[in-house]
This record gives C-alpha cells, sequence and structure tokens, in this order.
C-alpha cells in the first residue's frame, strides 16, 4: 500500500514537473508562435501528456537560445511508434533524400531549392538521415527538413486523419513530372472518392483514395512495380522492348553507352530502391496491387487492366528508344558536343533540364525536348493508364510523346543539315 502511494505521488510530481516545464514554453510560444501552440493543444500529443521537452529537450529556454531547441528527428517519434518507423524505413519515402543527393543535378541547382526545401528538396526532405548528413545540413544554415513523419503528418497537430487524406498525398504527387494527384483525383477513383467526401455517395460506397492503394491497411512500406524511372531487371523477353528499355538506361547512366556494362549509377540505384531489380521484386508489389484491386474488380479483370499498362509502356518505350538513338547519334557524329561535366558522350536524364551541365551558356534543346519526352511525357502516359485516367494517359502522355519525336527528328535533320564540319 506504502509502495502505491509513493508511486502515485511520484507520478504526480512528474506530471506537475511536465506541465510546469510545458506552461512555461505555452506562455511564450503562445506570443510568438501561436499557430503551433494551437495546433498543440488539439493533438494527442497534448491530450497524452506528452509536451515540449519531450521532443525538443530542455537546452532551449529563452527567446535569445532558440536555436538550441532540439529538432527531433525520425528515431524520436520511434520511441512511441516503433512499427511505424520500422515500416517507414523499409519503403520508398525512406530513400526520398539520398536519392535526390546521388543526382548529378542536385550539386549544379541553387541549394535554397535543395537543401532549402523550396524545389526538390521540399519532397525529397523525405528520408532517414544520417548524422553526417544532418550536420551538412546545420552547417548549411538549414535546420527545419530534419524530420519525415511531419511531411504527412504536420506539426503540431501529427494527426493520423491528415496523413489518411489524399491531399496529404497532393503537396508532393502533383505536377511536371509525377502528377499523380491530378490524375488519381480526375479518375473515377477520384471523383468518386470526392462525390462520397461531400455526401453525394453513401458513406458505403467504395472510392479508393492513395492510401488505399499505396500504403494498405496503414502500413508505411510503400513500393510500385514499375518504381519512378519506369526500368526494371531482368530486362523483358521482347528484343525490341529490351532494346529500347536498354537505350533509357544507358541515357540514364546506368549503363555504359559504349559497352553496355553496369556503370556506379547501377549502385546508386540499388541503394535508394529506384526500380526492381529481380523479377520477385516486381512480382511482389505487382500481386500485393492485384490483391488490393480485387478488393472491388474481379482477379482477372484487374490483371487484364495491369497488362495493359504494361503494354502502354512497351509502346511508348519504343517511341522513347527512337528518340534517344536520334540524340545519341548527334553526339557520335560531334553534332552536339558533350558537357565537360556528363560522364559520357552520350544524352544524360540526371542532368534534368541542365543540357550543358554546369554551362549555363552551352544548352543543348534538342536533349532538353529528349529529356521532356522521358520525364514529362512518358511518365504520364503509363502512370495516368494505371491510375485509370484516359485524358492523362492518351493527350498529356501518348501524344504527346508523339509531339516530341517529331519534334526530334526535325531538329535532328535541321542540326544536320546546318552543322559544319
Amino acid at each position: 500500500m506504502k509502495k502505491t502511494v509513493m508511486l502515485a505521488f511520484a507520478a504526480a510530481a512528474l506530471f506537475s514537473a511536465n506541465a510546469l516545464a510545458a506552461s512555461a514554453c505555452v506562455d511564450c510560444h503562445a506570443q510568438k508562435t501561436p499557430g503551433m501552440v494551437s495546433d498543440w493543444k488539439i493533438s494527442k500529443h497534448f491530450s497524452n501528456d506528452v509536451g515540449c521537452e519531450d521532443c525538443h529537450g530542455k537546452d532551449h529556454s529563452t527567446a535569445e537560445d532558440y536555436k538550441k531547441a532540439a529538432f527531433p528527428d525520425e528515431k524520436k517519434c520511434a520511441e512511441c511508434h516503433k512499427k511505424q518507423f520500422e515500416q517507414f524505413s523499409k519503403g520508398k519515402h525512406n530513400f526520398g533524400w539520398t536519392s535526390m543527393n546521388a543526382l548529378p543535378i542536385t550539386h549544379v541547382e541553387p541549394d535554397e531549392l535543395m537543401e532549402g526545401g523550396r524545389g526538390c528538396g521540399g519532397c525529397h526532405n523525405m528520408g532517414i538521415k544520417s548524422e553526417a548528413q544532418k550536420k551538412d545540413q546545420r552547417d548549411k544554415g538549414y535546420r527545419y527538413q530534419n524530420n519525415s513523419c511531419d511531411e504527412c503528418h504536420t506539426r503540431h497537430t501529427f494527426s493520423k486523419k491528415e496523413a489518411l487524406n489524399p491531399r496529404a498525398c497532393e503537396q508532393c504527387h502533383m505536377g511536371y513530372d509525377h502528377p499523380q494527384w491530378e490524375m488519381w483525383s480526375s479518375s473515377k477513383h477520384g471523383s468518386r472518392y470526392l462525390s462520397r467526401e461531400v455526401g453525394d455517395l453513401p458513406a458505403e460506397a467504395s472510392a479508393p483514395k492513395c492510401q488505399d492503394c499505396h500504403m494498405s491497411e496503414g502500413s508505411h512500406d510503400n513500393h510500385t512495380a514499375w518504381g519512378f524511372l519506369g526500368v526494371r531487371l531482368p530486362l523483358p523477353e521482347d528484343p525490341q522492348w529490351k532494346a529500347d528499355q536498354i537505350l533509357i538506361l544507358k541515357a540514364l547512366g546506368v549503363l555504359d553507352p559504349a559497352t553496355g556494362n553496369p556503370t556506379p549509377v547501377l549502385d546508386a540505384v540499388k541503394a535508394v530502391d529506384l526500380a526492381r531489380l529481380t523479377k520477385e521484386a516486381f512480382d511482389e508489389p505487382r500481386n500485393k496491387m492485384i490483391g488490393i484491386c480485387s478488393k472491388c474488380h474481379s482477379t482477372e479483370y484487374v490483371k487484364e487492366q495491369l497488362k495493359m499498362g504494361d503494354d502502354i509502356m512497351m509502346k511508348a518505350d519504343r517511341m522513347m528508344g527512337e528518340a534517344i538513338q536520334i540524340v545519341a547519334d548527334l553526339y557520335k557524329d560531334g553534332i552536339i558536343k558533350k558537357p565537360a561535366d556528363y560522364p559520357h558522350n552520350y544524352p544524360n536524364f540526371l542532368f534534368f533540364m541542365r543540357t550543358g551541365g554546369k554551362d549555363l551558356l552551352n544548352y543543348s534543346y534538342i536533349d532538353q525536348v529528349l529529356f521532356q519526352m522521358y520525364m514529362r511525357d512518358r511518365m504520364r502516359a503509363y502512370q495516368g493508364f494505371f491510375h485509370v485516367n484516359p485524358d492523362y494517359a492518351y493527350w498529356y502522355g501518348w501524344a504527346m510523346m508523339s509531339k516530341d519525336l517529331g519534334e526530334i527528328k526535325e531538329l535532328a535533320a535541321t542540326m544536320r543539315a546546318t552543322h559544319k564540319k
């Protein structure tokens, strides 16, 4: 009995200490950052007595020493959310930061767009950073991109409901190279979800959102069969498709254009899980997706639709392969001068629109059209198909690839006709 009473007093004393510390933080931050305080007060952290010091430490106590406040990383979240942390560490979101920094383009664009988080780094902040990576961030003056969890569960509410809303995905999965939000929200799936949301469909009506398909049952381990780059190993059995995928892998720097042998870029692709590199690695997410889609559709229908998506990928790659070969021949014949920081005398997709490398005055326009064909229009053709969006699959994807190929042929003919040997 005495021991129970002592434990109760100890718990009360600890609660009082936490409450006192939180009160001091809240009194100040209610003036300095009122939105932060109001968000915390409506969070589950607040109702479970998780206070400021639990995440931010005790070193910061005045307005002048604010830089002493700790910024919690994913491992701090893992102290309470171990299962979610372990799932996240295996999923593709965990590789966002590392994959961005593995690209050569990251190191020639302004830091503010990368480490500062207003360009690629705004979404590719996702990923558990090493201590060296975090120090590099701090040394550059960027303190705020230290946690992946708050990309979906935003500070300081950290709401599960928010993260389950497809609008949480919209922040990153939209725009130039991966407009999945636009594809989904204007597809039949999305229109049904939005109709149900406003009450025009019964609550029981099926209306899948992003998380239902890609993070089913709350899993934080998310993968897709084709991956972001739309390439895979082993290479396709169809001879022409195999040849076209090889050309794409050369333009991605994964294969040496001269020898066809793997380059160190393949190791980087493996490290950040950018592509499925075995049949088993492809089949696992594909079979998982078949199971998810079969909750609403017949399994045979699902397989048929996914097979058509693969066929569209093959046909899109035929156009892509032809375009790459045309531009590669311009490099080979000396009509396009190899940028100094390109690893090979060959078009290079990993420099994005910086088709002159670091040289701002030596862009190759035909290379830019080629990159646009790969990163924007090819992505839209096959992703639009898999997201069941007719307009994205055709007009924004397939039709634009056809236009790109026509422009590349015309530009190449002009360049050859006007080239001075």
